[in-house]
């Protein structure tokens, strides 16, 4: 992330007003949380690369298809290949941040693809490996036959947990005035709303969700503080919340965030999460 010079302005009015130095240290003391937030997103990130790419090399040992193999083995190198920049990356890097969590949304969206090609194709084995021992009256080899059968179903049990993370997409920041309507100047601006879907997942759990929505000013604090939420073992503070009935179906959400403060121009960056995870972000530039 890239930090407004509004923390040089601070250091100037310090030198008019030395009572500022106490909310000085606490600026610099949230920049760093923040930093430190920003680098544990990053490593999240790293972890879900490495699995991914894992998994792909887990499908593999259970398919014979030389096709589909290869389409597993270019999945997983990309996966890699993300993983490399991702390592190359600074969390300060919004912009590149931004750009691979949406990369690992993608490749999150082919796996959970290339997950139910698998499973049909185990099936189909499981059919025809069926049929094969009662023609042949092998006990032995069905023994071996089922040995391979729990194996494979433990990896796509593995496999589908990791599928089953939840996904914002559609995901729009929008300043509103007075009368609702959407607005740029930061002086006519009372509220924020987040529009998203929560993205459709047959292996999600379904249920009562509390969605999270943390709103950072330019400067990193965040916007209308009204609470805090557990994140990365870290209780960090959100704009505004909302319960959210998932069915498993594109699921759309909007979420206000209260404008009651001073409005610097820049960049309003909204992050949204849900079950433990940051499912989502997006921003809007604002100007004076």
């Amino acid at each position: 992330m890239k930090y407004p010079t509004l923390i040089i302005g601070l250091l100037a009015a310090s030198a008019l007003l030395p009572a500022c130095n106490g909310q000085k240290n606490d600026k610099e003391k949230e920049l760093a949380e923040l930093r430190q937030l920003a680098e544990l997103d990053r490593r999240e990130m790293e972890n879900q690369y490495a699995e991914y790419a894992a998994q792909y090399g887990e499908m593999k040992k259970t398919v014979k298809d030389d096709s589909l193999q290869a389409r597993l083995n270019a999945e997983q190198l990309r996966a890699e290949r993300l993983l490399a920049e991702l390592k190359n990356t600074k969390a300060t890097s919004s912009t590149e941040i931004l750009r691979l969590k949406k990369e690992l949304a993608t490749v999150r969206a082919v796996l959970r693809d290339y997950i139910r090609q698998v499973d049909s194709l185990q099936q189909k084995n499981i059919r025809l490996t069926s049929e094969r021992d009662a023609a042949r009256a092998d006990a032995a080899l069905s023994h071996q036959q089922n040995e391979a059968l729990a194996t494979s179903n433990q990896q796509l049990k593995e496999t589908v947990e990791v599928a089953a993370q939840l996904n914002a997409t559609g995901i729009s920041v929008t300043p509103l005035k007075k009368n609702g309507k959407p607005g740029k100047k930061t002086k006519d601006i009372k509220n924020f709303v987040v529009n998203f879907n929560i993205a459709r997942n047959v292996t999600a759990k379904t249920g009562n969700r509390t969605v999270y929505v943390r709103l950072l000013k330019p400067n990193q604090n965040v916007l209308g503080a009204s609470g805090s939420f557990n994140y990365e073992n870290k209780s960090i503070q959100f704009s505004a919340s909302r319960q959210v009935e998932y069915t498993g179906q594109d699921t759309h959400v909007s979420i206000y965030v209260p404008a009651n403060e001073y409005l610097e121009p820049g960049t309003y960056s909204a992050y949204i999460f849900c079950d433990g995870q940051m499912i989502g972000s997006g921003n809007v530039a604002m100007n004076k």
